[in-house]
């Protein structure tokens, strides 16, 4: 197995880890202190610390990722909360984001820092919804494969602080909006279900920026290529189908791949069957595309979450070469349990918590 496929997945990544773009967005502008921080997110952590390593000791509120909250000062607000499907504790850390911005009084400020993972970390019902029913939502929508669009337009009917509501409730100056995509197109609207977007009007300064991305990661991992010697073959955001039907595509373009890289970042959709085993769409695209590479020798393929996290695992995804498939990792595939079988067999990829999150990134080298 390569390892300089890792070493690129990991230099993508690290180029847009929530600390250092968040240091890179405050930095070189002569600004005011905000008056409240708020992260929310997967790499709200990260994105905070770098917040107050700029401006020094501010009331601040944290929502993230169990787990995804190390480093971070004493007097921080923390919230750990439940991924991908809500929880009590994401109703907890609904309200209290709701009730932090409300709290804000005339002429003050806010940094609002949002990242991948909202949509299920921090939740605020609309009346006559319940906890049920927000995880009923979460786990027909896992289920049905739908990409993350159409998933967050349907979370944000039944929410108070998702598509513009939480900023609705802000009657300060300012807000300045610094977001990490984790969607196609970046479009701030989808992030977190909107957790960060404007209201539709608007009655203070708001001012939102997109600060990391899958093309940024995407970007800094052809220059790790580069900087190896591997001619990068293609470079694109080309990730966005059903599983069955991007093994098929990318496995026809690894079996007739030069030497070289190939880097693809987007989110797979996949249809879960009834009560589905261990792993998650990394993990089953990273199993699919062994089957499609199977007995090639020098070529190394990985697939990872950027977040670190894959479904609801703790892996990030998988690592496959041309002596990974078995037989029997077909009844792994069909009872989504990939990540059992990627185990066994020395295949899974996991990081911990990276402090980012832009959906997906594939790389693969060829000798």
């Amino acid at each position: 197995m390569d390892t300089r496929a890792i070493k690129i997945w990991r230099a993508g990544v690290d180029a847009v880890g929530g600390y250092q773009a968040t240091r890179t967005a405050l930095a070189g502008a002569d600004q005011q202190p905000p008056d409240q921080v708020i992260a929310v997110g997967k790499a709200a952590g990260d994105m905070a610390r770098a917040a107050l390593d700029h401006f020094g000791s501010l009331p601040t509120l944290v929502v993230t990722k169990d787990g995804h909250a190390e480093g971070l000062p004493a007097d921080v607000h923390v919230i750990e909360s439940s991924h991908p499907v809500p929880d009590s504790r994401s109703l907890a850390a609904g309200r209290a984001l709701r009730t932090c911005v409300q709290g804000m009084k005339a002429g003050t400020n806010l940094l609002l820092l949002v990242s991948g993972g909202a949509s299920s970390l921090a939740e605020d019902p609309v009346e006559g919804k319940t906890l049920a029913d927000l995880q009923a939502l979460n786990s027909r929508l896992l289920a049905e494969g739908l990409d993350i669009t159409a998933m967050n337009i349907e979370r944000r009917k039944i929410s108070r602080i998702k598509g513009g509501g939480l900023l609705a409730a802000f009657a300060g100056k300012s807000a300045r909006v610094l977001a990490i995509s984790d969607v196609p197109g970046d479009d701030l609207s989808v992030v977190g279900s909107g957790i960060g977007a404007p209201p539709g009007t608007c009655e203070f300064d708001c001012d939102t920026r997109i600060i990391a991305s899958n093309t940024i990661a995407r970007d800094a991992a052809c220059d790790a290529a580069d900087t190896l010697g591997l001619p990068v073959i293609e470079n694109a955001e080309a990730l966005h189908d059903d599983l069955p039907t991007l093994a098929r595509q990318i496995g026809t373009r690894l079996r007739d791949m030069p030497r070289g890289v190939l880097v693809l970042g987007g989110e797979p959709t996949v249809v879960l069957p009834p009560n589905p085993g261990r792993g998650g769409r990394n993990q089953a695209l990273a199993l699919e595309l062994a089957r499609e590479i199977a007995g090639i020798d020098g070529l190394t393929v990985i697939v990872g979450g950027t977040d670190g996290s894959d479904g609801p695992t703790d892996a990030a995804g998988g690592v496959v070469d041309g002596h990974t498939w078995r037989p029997e990792a077909e009844q792994a595939l069909r009872a989504a349990d990939s990540g059992s079988f990627l185990e066994r067999h020395g295949a899974l990829f996991t990081t911990g918590p990276t402090g980012t999150n832009v959906m997906d990134l594939l790389i693969a080298v060829r000798d």
